[in-house]
């Protein structure tokens, strides 16, 4: 896991010594590069991460083993803890009728809380990551690892983020189960809920004080980074992105139990942020963020310098890469190919 990387970039921390020397038995005073002084979480926060994997390992190797005895036994439940690729993507044919369906306001609660969980993974990358050090490598180490939590959330409560549908929809076209227009309602709603639930927790954020510091610094360095790419290139990069999110969401479906769905979500979405692609719904996040924390600018600029052209490319990957590759191999669009 990335948290084997990022752990002994936590040991090796640079210390300032602000003036605080050892005189008279007194300690030193120690504090984080960017940083608040005497600032202890990051540690506890990467232990109890640490200790969270620990007892999911454990947890998962005493289902095994259970799972094991009712097979011995010739008994009990499928002990298949992963689908096949075809009822993986049986299940997203059945999903994509389910949000046809269903009624828009619950479909915006989803999208709504999505966001929120976005917006809380992002906050969390940015504060830990952002006090932990100023070397850009264990900052994006620290980010990778810590921000998928937010898709492990929203596949697990219900929630619904424009990304993930993009896919989804897309493959109820193909599979005749949904018309373009309940492709681009669904897309709409949850769109705009995302854009709620991010802002909601950018509000929360400024509010109580928590852009300050390493993670304003880190927001105002991020946004500025995001808004420097040409549009085709922050296009393509949108492309790639969703491309991987898609396949998280495609794991977290087959797996059968929740370290699985752990696992099949933290890696993909890891692996887009250590790169540096561009995801639509953190940018929700992340964009104002910079902005609360004095990024030199405007709305304007971070619509049309990166959320247009990622919003592009993510619905690129997701109806096309992803939804329409997935119907060639499983669905209706390879069946011409497989007579």
């Amino acid at each position: 896991m990335s948290l084997a990387f990022v752990a002994p970039s936590v040991a090796q921390l640079e210390v300032r010594d602000r003036g605080h020397r050892v005189e008279g038995g007194a300690t030193t005073k120690a504090t984080f590069v960017g940083g608040y002084e005497g600032d202890q979480s990051v540690n506890h926060a990467l232990t109890s991460m640490a200790a969270m994997f620990v007892v999911a390992g454990g947890v998962r190797w005493r289902e095994r083993r259970q799972q094991v005895t009712l097979r011995r036994a010739g008994g009990g439940p499928s002990t298949a803890v992963v689908g096949s690729p075809q009822e993986t993507y049986q299940e997203l044919v059945d999903k994509s009728e389910y949000l046809r369906d269903q009624h828009w306001t619950k479909t915006f609660h989803a999208s709504f809380m999505g966001g929120a969980y976005v917006g809380m993974a992002g906050l969390l990358s940015l504060v830990i990551g952002g006090n932990m050090a100023s070397q850009f490598i264990t900052q994006k180490a620290v980010f990778a690892a810590l921000f998928p939590i937010n898709l492990l959330l929203v596949l697990t409560t219900g929630g619904q983020l424009f990304t993930g549908n993009s896919a989804t929809m897309a493959i109820g076209i193909y599979e005749k189960k949904c018309t373009t227009k309940d492709l681009l309602r669904n897309w709409s709603i949850a769109y705009i809920g995302n854009i709620f639930g991010c802002l909601l927790i950018d509000a929360v954020a400024t509010y109580t004080g928590m852009f300050t510091g390493g993670a304003q610094e880190m927001a105002v360095h991020t946004v500025m980074k995001k808004c420097s790419a040409t549009f085709g290139q922050t296009v393509v990069k949108g492309i790639m992105c969703n491309w991987l999110v898609c396949m998280a969401v495609w794991l977290c479906t087959m797996a059968k139990d929740m370290t699985g769905k752990m696992v099949g979500v933290w890696f993909p979405i890891s692996m887009f942020i250590a790169i540096g692609f561009e995801h639509s719904v953190a940018n929700m996040f992340i964009l104002p963020a910079g902005i609360f924390s004095g990024a030199p600018l405007s709305w304007g600029d971070i619509l049309v310098k990166n959320l247009i052209p990622v919003t592009i490319g993510n619905a690129i990957a997701g109806a096309f890469v992803v939804g329409a590759g997935m119907s060639f191999m499983f669905g209706k669009l390879g069946k011409k190919e497989d007579k």
